[in-house]
């Protein structure tokens, strides 16, 4: 089972819906949520909802503009679609993305050879230079939320997608599905092709200053969040994005905002920044 939230994705969504139909192995059904798009993404995803059987078109409406918050709503709508259906795994996948045909069957192929994999998806891609690249920070322990699949049994266990004012749903997904036993994998051979950069549809100070209190809503450290924004200085523009997100961070702790996730969650992802940083120290001074 797959599910996009699309919200005026008239530029890419046909992209990615030819993406999936090329794909090597179908989902059962593909509910693709238009989330108030006010643009033409309703009548190209009904054109192909009239010619696939496994496409179901669901529009809700809202006020306009992007809302990391009504994404999330916009996929546990497409619930409702689901209900009778038998699936094993449940799949996100953004209306700006495409994929090498074989994408989901290499990801089940992995969830078939370690039942104890609960999330996993591929490496992030987007433009540089005319070129689509890796994204500088994709790492093997997080599993980007553009295009991932989760096991039934894990998405289950820790309630689904949570609903997160400042975003970072993958982010709470894959260390909730760790805290039950779960692991979640990004495989650097999978490539997941973006077709609008992060942030690139919002002002880049304002996206970055809002990572950083969504960093600061998850639990994030202060010390781990100070070495983050460091690492990302090289980023361009140079330093700009890097400080508005340790802004956004230290604004929200300054505000002693509360954190809409339980004590167990920031303990136990503030434990796994703990070791993040000492295999690095470690690294260094060996």
């Amino acid at each position: 089972m797959l599910a996009t939230a699309a919200y005026n994705e008239g530029e890419n969504i046909e992209k990615t819906i030819k993406s999936v139909l090329a794909q090597t192995r179908l989902p059962e059904k593909w509910v693709i949520v238009s989330d108030g798009s006010q643009d033409a993404t309703d009548e190209i995803v009904q054109k192909y909802a009239e010619q696939c059987e496994f496409i179901d078109l669901l529009r809700i409406t809202r006020q306009p503009g992007r809302s990391f918050g009504s994404k999330v709503l916009a996929l546990r709508s497409a619930n409702g679609i689901l209900k009778g259906i038998e699936f094993e795994f449940i799949g996100n996948l953004d209306a700006d993305i495409t994929l090498e045909p074989t994408y989901f069957e290499d990801l089940l192929n992995r969830f078939e050879m370690n039942s104890k994999l609960g999330i996993a998806g591929g490496f992030v891609h987007e433009k540089i230079g005319g070129e689509f690249r890796s994204r500088r920070f994709n790492r093997t322990y997080s599993v980007a939320h553009a295009a991932q699949l989760v096991r039934r049994e894990c998405y289950e266990q820790f309630g689904g997608y949570a609903v997160l004012e400042y975003g970072g749903e993958d982010w709470h997904a894959q260390t909730s599905a760790r805290m039950n036993g779960w692991e979640a994998e990004a495989f650097p051979g999978l490539p997941a092709f973006h077709h609008r950069r992060t942030g690139e549809a919002d002002n880049l100070v304002r996206h970055k200053f809002r990572q950083g209190r969504m960093d600061h809503a998850l639990g994030s450290g202060c010390f781990f969040e100070t070495l983050k924004c460091l690492e990302r200085i090289p980023e361009k523009p140079f330093f700009i994005g890097a400080i508005a997100r340790l802004s956004g961070f230290s604004w929200s702790w300054i505000r002693r905002e509360r954190k809409p996730v339980s004590k167990a969650f920031v303990a136990y992802m503030r434990s796994e920044q703990r070791r993040k940083l000492k295999a690095i120290f470690g690294r260094t001074r060996g």
